[in-house]
């Protein structure tokens, strides 16, 4: 493993984003990631390279509707990568980014059944909310997360390696 790099996401980055996505989840999840988040909100998405080569990446959104909020929609380290504090750092830019922007909150949502995305949230600070049943339609629970206040100094500086 060679530096990573983290850089503000481009439009282009779709298709190399989809087809490492289902193989690092490790079950198929390209139905939720369509171009058009990258299309639409490849400015506040993020994605991180060693020697030009994937490591991770976070699609992320500032919310038109909720001013105060920053939503994680995607995120996905390559599995050489974990444990290597990418996952933390993809997060704490775009908890940086959306600081920027005048956000105070940041949300996500999981699997009920996702424990290790469940701990790495808890790890990084969010409230994690019981099952919501139903959320995208019939038998399609989903946890909602939300962080801290993002205004918060200290927040960032715990979280930090």
């Amino acid at each position: 493993m060679g530096e990573v790099v983290i850089r503000q996401a481009v439009p282009g980055d779709y298709d190399r984003i989809v087809g490492v996505v289902d193989d690092w989840w490790g079950r198929p999840m390209t139905g939720g990631l369509s171009r058009l988040f990258l299309d639409h909100f490849f400015a506040s998405s993020l994605v991180a390279e060693s020697e030009n080569r994937l490591a991770g990446f976070l699609v992320g959104i500032l919310s038109p509707s909720q001013l105060s909020v920053a939503y994680i929609h995607y995120v996905a380290v390559d599995p050489e990568f974990r444990s290597s504090g990418l996952g933390r750092e993809l997060y704490t830019r775009f908890f940086d980014l959306a600081r920027s922007d005048g956000r105070t909150v940041a949300q996500a949502i999981t699997s009920p059944m996702n424990h290790r995305s469940i701990a790495f949230h808890s790890a990084m600070g969010f409230t994690v909310s019981e099952p919501f049943h139903d959320h995208d339609g019939p038998w399609h629970h989903a946890r909602p997360l939300q962080s801290g206040a993002l205004t918060c100094s200290d927040f960032v500086d715990d979280h930090r390696h």
